[in-house]
């Protein structure tokens, strides 16, 4: 009895690490593609696609991290939901999975569009930039990143405050730096080019925090058997 308590201990304690781990591998992942982005595409989508022949390098670097981002966040918020376990509230885990998946997709949708837009121009340049396309597709990119994507992003971190405040994750004054930088994203869409980089911080403070926090030394109790 007292070995298999300790097992389920064990790996309770496990949990959040491995949660932690991949959300600090999440963090850095985005950022490093963000940046690259960022200091390589004009902000506005009314651009000439110059950057299309200038920095193709350091946006197919940008492409190639985030599906791995991808693949952290994913074990990120698995990693959270078990976490929750019998304190999950449907509603709220409904709201915290369904925007997690949402952000994700939407943030690919926009990879894939930038990434073909890439392709076509390789294949085609002239023709590309006097069809419309590109104009279309930029536009397209844009909007999906700096409009659903952020405010995905944005029911997320409050989704997550919510249920970190209920079984005690990270203290009460990081849940509400989250819901002011969410409210930041929900109203802020389009505004401020480096907005984007907000949620990734958040979720690497909010992951490191955790980790430091079970890598603490367990205060030592008895189990009867």
């Amino acid at each position: 009895m007292a070995e298999e308590t300790g097992t389920v201990i064990a790996a309770e304690l496990k949990a959040p690490r491995a949660g932690a781990i991949a959300g600090i591998l999440f963090s850095i992942l985005l950022i490093t593609s963000l940046v690259l982005i960022r200091l390589s595409v004009p902000d506005s989508p009314a651009d000439p696609g110059t950057w299309l022949s200038h920095s193709a390098k350091s946006i197919g670097l940008a492409l190639d991290l985030l599906p791995f981002a991808g693949i952290a966040f994913l074990w990120f918020m698995g990693v959270l939901r078990d976490r929750m376990g019998a304190h999950e509230d449907r509603f709220l885990a409904t709201v915290f999975l369904g925007s997690g998946l949402l952000f994700l997709a939407i943030t690919f949708a926009s990879s894939a569009v930038t990434g073909g837009l890439m392709m076509a121009y390789e294949a085609m340049p002239g023709k590309l930039m006097d069809s419309g396309t590109y104009t279309f597709a930029r536009a397209l990119a844009y909007q999906l990143v700096n409009v659903y994507a952020l405010r995905m992003a944005g029911v997320f971190m409050i989704s997550t405050c919510t249920l970190a405040i209920r079984i005690g994750m990270f203290p009460r004054w990081m849940a509400l730096l989250g819901y002011v930088l969410a409210l930041f994203l929900l109203l802020s869409i389009g505004r401020f080019g480096w907005a984007p980089l907000v949620f990734p911080l958040w979720a690497l403070v909010v992951s490191v925090y955790v980790l430091l926090a079970n890598l603490r030394p367990k205060p030592a109790f008895k189990v009867e058997t």
